[in-house]
């Protein structure tokens, strides 16, 4: 490792001003990315001097860049997935889930988007960007939701997407592709509980006679509408009930590298587990406490901490139970979904 570099871990001076949030992500993806996938290099926040630390101990197992470019790697890491030594994150709470990088609107540039977005997308898009006949919905877009400040609708765009006026989106300026950006952001945003203008629709619009069919041959093995599942109905609203189908496990509830939040260690919700394998044979299971590509910390059942490094004959099971219910979100259809809901409702 480079003296300079050296330098900026021990100290946490970045040799150069910090770029643009866009340029920084894109740095820490050509740096950590050869080894990790992005989501798995940041699931736990850290102060600086930890993320410092992370940083050093990669350099000294091979990962090579400049001293700028490790130095951006800090800032951003730091900003988006620090916390201070308080406890606090850098951008909420600690241990609160997601990258903390949200693509945040500007009213003003929204507003000069809705007019471009008027002339040269509404008649494919429809009003709210949630698609017509002609297009797709972008409030369900991956690319609209891993998108900020237009670093993948900006290319996309630039290859030349043909657009109401018969003219190509590559013609579009950057200016323009910005504000666009932030329109859609805007619509993506007005879908959401937290939005002022947001009200529940009625979600329970399905059938309930192929619900009860669709329980009955994919739920049935795990679940009993006179069992766990008896008056569920009387218990949440419809908008909740499908919240609750749909994503039942508890936030926090032990993930990878995660410390566990609501749902831990003494809720009657079944957890997520990890069964640990010591090269002398010797298995522990427990909830997990730390897990990522080099350690793994686990509490067992009697509340006592154990920890191993992942060397060459330590073997790691997750145990989830809701893996199944993953599997499935891939597999419902919209009419599934509002199905199930129905038959559920039945269940007061």
């Amino acid at each position: 490792m480079k003296l300079g570099i050296a330098v900026v871990l021990a100290t946490g001076i970045a040799v150069a001003q910090t770029p643009d949030l866009a340029h920084q992500r894109e740095v820490f993806n050509k740096l950590c990315g050869t080894c990790h996938t992005p989501e798995s290099a940041v699931t736990t926040r850290r102060t600086r001097t930890e993320w410092q630390e992370e940083i050093a101990r990669m350099v000294a197992n091979g990962a090579k860049g400049t001293e700028e470019e490790f130095a951006t790697t800090l800032d951003y890491l730091t900003s988006q997935f620090g916390r201070a030594a308080g406890g606090r994150a850098a951008g909420g709470l600690l241990g609160q889930m997601g990258p903390d990088d949200k693509h945040v609107v500007d009213p003003a540039a929204a507003e000069r988007g809705r007019k471009i977005w008027a002339a040269e997308c509404i008649q494919c898009h429809g009003t709210q960007a949630r698609g017509t006949d002609n297009g797709p919905n972008l409030v369900r877009s991956d690319l609209v939701l891993h998108d900020r400040y237009a670093d993948h609708i900006g290319p996309f765009l630039k290859k030349g997407h043909k657009m109401q006026s018969g003219g190509s989106s590559a013609t579009l300026t950057a200016d323009q592709i910005q504000d666009v950006s932030h329109f859609i952001h805007e619509r993506l945003y007005d879908t959401l509980r937290g939005s002022p203008i947001f009200h529940p629709g009625d979600v329970n619009t399905g059938n309930a006679k192929d619900g009860a069919a669709y329980f009955s041959s994919k739920c049935e093995s795990c679940h009993s509408a006179t069992g766990d599942l008896a008056h569920v109905a009387a218990k949440y609203d419809p908008p909740t009930l499908q919240g609750r189908f749909l994503n039942p496990r508890p936030l926090g509830g032990g993930g990878r590298g995660g410390r566990g939040g609501r749902g831990g260690a003494g809720s009657k919700a079944p957890q997520v587990t990890l069964t640990v394998t010591t090269p002398t044979g010797e298995t522990v299971t427990g909830s997990p406490v730390f897990f990522d590509d080099f350690n793994v910390a686990v509490r067992d059942a009697a509340g006592n901490y154990h920890s191993w490094k992942r060397v060459s004959g330590v073997k790691v099971v997750k145990n989830d139970p809701y893996t199944r219910h993953d599997e499935l979100l891939t597999e419902y259809s919209d009419k599934n979904m509002h199905d199930i809901l129905a038959y559920l409702e039945t269940l007061k």
